[in-house]
C-alpha cells in the first residue's frame, strides 16, 4: 500500500481525515483496476488517471454545492462517459481494527479457485480467501489500493440469528492487516446495522469505476 490513495485510507482508518474545507484532492489511480471517488466530511478524493483540469471542470458543472459535487449522478455520468468504465453504487465505507485470536465461529475454507463465490471475488480483489459457515460465507481479499476488505453473505432462511455479525467479526480475527474494511450499500440498512454491531466504524463514502 504505497500509493497516495493507500495513504489517505490508512490515515482515515486511524481517524485522521483530509481537511473539511470543501475541496477535492485529485490523485493517480493506485492500479489499472482501481479508480473512483472517495467522499469524506467536506472533502473528496478522485483517484483517476485523467486530466485534473477536466475533472475540476466537471465537478464545477455537476452541482452548485462543492460539498456534494463529487457524489452527484451528473459527475459520475461524466466519469463513465470519459473512461468507458461503469459506476458501481455509492457505498458507505466502514473500517474496524483487527482482533487477536481465532474467530468465535466455525469456518471451513474454500480453496477451489473455480468456486463461483471465489471467481466472482477475484474480479474485484486480489489474494482472495473464502470461508463457509453453516448458512453463510465470508470473503476476504485485497481491494482498493491493497486494503483488506471483507464481504459476507447469509442465507435467507438463517437471517436474524446473528450469523452476519459473527461473520463480520470473524473477519477482524482473520485479516492479515491491522484493520479490515467493508463497503455497505446505504439502503441495505440490515447490512449497515450488522457491520456496525460488529465494530465497524463509518468513515466516508465511495464510488468505484469498474472496467469491462
Amino acid at each position: 500500500m504505497s500509493s497516495e490513495v493507500a495513504r489517505i485510507l490508512a490515515a482515515a482508518a486511524r481517524g485522521e481525515f483530509p481537511p473539511a474545507d470543501g475541496s477535492t484532492t485529485i490523485v493517480p489511480q493506485p492500479s489499472g483496476r482501481d479508480a473512483g471517488v472517495l467522499s469524506f466530511t467536506a472533502h473528496s478524493v478522485v483517484f483517476l488517471d485523467e486530466d485534473p483540469e477536466w475533472i475540476r471542470a466537471e465537478l464545477a458543472a455537476a452541482s452548485t454545492d462543492p460539498l456534494v459535487a463529487s457524489m452527484t449522478p451528473r459527475f459520475h455520468a461524466a466519469l463513465t462517459a470519459r473512461t468507458g468504465r461503469h459506476a458501481n453504487t455509492v457505498d458507505l465505507m466502514t473500517v474496524a481494527p483487527a482482533l487477536p485470536g481465532e474467530p468465535g465461529i466455525e469456518l471451513r475454507e474454500i480453496e477451489d479457485q473455480e468456486h463461483p463465490r471465489v471467481a466472482r471475488a477475484l474480479k474485484y480483489r486480489d489474494e482472495v480467501r473464502v470461508w463457509a459457515a453453516d448458512g453463510g460465507v465470508l470473503i476476504l481479499g485485497r481491494g482498493v489500493a491493497g486494503r483488506w476488505e471483507v464481504a459476507v453473505e447469509v442465507d435467507e432462511d438463517v437471517r436474524h440469528r446473528g450469523l452476519g455479525r459473527a461473520l463480520a467479526t470473524a473477519a477482524r480475527h482473520l485479516t492479515p492487516d491491522t484493520v479490515v474494511w467493508a463497503q455497505n450499500s446505504p439502503g441495505n440498512a440490515r447490512s449497515v446495522r450488522t457491520f456496525q454491531a460488529a465494530g465497524y466504524r463509518p468513515v466516508g463514502a465511495e464510488l468505484l469505476l469498474v472496467a469491462g
